[in-house]
């Protein structure tokens, strides 16, 4: 079809009425794209009242426009935070970081040599195994936080952080992850071709599975560590003491004050909540090359 007969033709489209695919398709991507602002703008919206909030004093805080700034005293409230009730905020974020960190690094590689075993391995029950862990990350963490707290109160792990550790090792969500991630990129004839060659499975999954499930790994790293930083019924049942605290519990406790003591900590756990985003962004940002080597790989395959 000539070029003349191609207009021809999309004059009479427009004569009978009928609609144009390619106005049909703009119109679409501009839907498309309002409506991704539109929820671009949900997301970001508590996160710059946060900003703005933070940056203002107690009057401010009260009295002005709550979604622009008035006055700078950011820097004033940070110093306040790091030295209230003699640095409490640095152990506080010193705890959470040590429960998501190495309950979310153990917990990685548990589920990592779980769901290669449930993958690549086959043995009687594989499939009511894995029905069962299906079904266990099915239930809440909260309907399983009072029969952890009853059994580490009976051995005595209440407020020690074994209270915090043990729980982030299991995650039946993340050995879901570990299993599909293993189907899809470790193959059959790449393990028999290293059993053949006389290394053990142990060597195997060290030193071929693990490097090859990179990708998997840092996003079962992430949301384990999200998960873990997020916690709050959990450490609020099984942590007593201030100084096992987590973040999110000791700003909480900070708010809980005004209502105790008349004591007004609005501001520092404004500022406190803004703090306790950047370890999560900057572990956002270090786990990015990872997700960008596995799109490479994949695409090079």
């Amino acid at each position: 079809m000539t070029l003349t007969e191609e207009h021809r033709s999309t004059r009479q489209i427009r004569r009978l009425g009928q609609p144009d695919p390619a106005a049909r398709s703009r119109g679409g991507q501009r839907f498309l794209l309002a409506g991704l602002a539109l929820a671009s703008a949900y997301s970001l919206f508590p996160v710059w009242w946060l900003i703005v909030a933070a940056t203002k004093n107690r009057t401010a805080l009260y009295q002005s426009n709550g979604l622009w700034f008035s006055g700078m005293h950011l820097w004033q409230n940070i110093r306040q935070v790091f030295t209230y009730d003699h640095g409490i905020f640095l152990r506080w974020t010193a705890n959470s970081l040590l429960y998501a960190g190495i309950g979310s690094l153990g917990g990685t590689l548990i589920a990592l040599a779980t769901g290669y075993g449930l993958a690549r391995f086959d043995f009687p029950g594989r499939n009511t195994v894995f029905a069962c862990v299906i079904g266990s990350f099915l239930i809440p963490i909260a309907l399983l936080t009072l029969p952890l707290y009853l059994m580490f109160s009976t051995i005595g792990l209440v407020d020690t952080p074994w209270a915090m550790l043990i729980p982030c090792l299991i995650n039946p969500f993340s050995v879901y992850l570990a299993k599909v991630y293993t189907e899809a990129t470790i193959p059959f004839e790449l393990l028999e071709a290293a059993r053949l060659d006389g290394a053990g499975e142990l060597r195997i999954f060290l030193s071929i599975v693990l490097r090859m499930m990179t990708t998997g790994a840092a996003t079962v790293f992430l949301l384990a560590f999200v998960n873990t930083w997020n916690a709050f019924f959990l450490p609020l049942t099984v942590l007593r003491g201030e100084n096992n605290w987590t973040l999110t519990i000791g700003l909480y406790n900070w708010t809980g004050k005004r209502l105790e003591s008349g004591v007004d900590l609005t501001g520092l756990v404004l500022t406190g909540a803004l703090l306790s985003i950047v370890p999560m962004a900057v572990m956002m940002i270090a786990m990015r090359r990872y997700w960008r080597t596995g799109v490479t790989l994949g695409a090079l395959k």
